[in-house]
């Protein structure tokens, strides 16, 4: 995957003004690219996760804090949008982000409004 093109939706960022604490938090990351791919994953803070931890052992989730499972967890020191699409950039640079992040189907053309104008790909742009 060599694509220098992406959109980046971060979860937290339509959350109400002042509930997201980049510091302790997580949220989901969606990416998507101009051939509509989309890939998905879940971003927690190192810190966050022994937030969870310490509310599980009030609350009996998770065997009261003994575990902590996530599907698509990315770990990450802070949850801020230039720290995501460093780490972004910096895994399609090193070829990996089909490996951090899961794939979804495909964005349909009917979404197309959720993007940039041109953003996609279309038959006349690969002739």
């Amino acid at each position: 995957m060599n694509f220098s093109d992406r959109y980046v939706w971060i979860e937290a960022e339509i959350w109400p003004v002042g509930s997201w604490d980049c510091k302790d938090d997580n949220s989901d990351v969606i990416v998507v690219f101009p051939d509509r791919s989309k890939w998905i994953a879940s971003f927690f803070t190192y810190q966050n996760i022994e937030t969870l931890r310490q509310k599980n052992i009030q609350t009996g989730e998770c065997m009261s804090g003994t575990y902590y499972w996530s599907s698509d967890m990315v770990l990450i020191d802070i949850i801020s949008r230039e720290r995501i699409e460093q780490l972004i950039d910096h895994l399609i640079k090193h070829g990996n982000l089909q490996s951090v992040f899961n794939r979804y189907p495909d964005v349909d053309t009917e979404d197309d409004a959720n993007y940039p104008v041109g953003f996609f790909k279309t038959e006349e742009s690969f002739n």
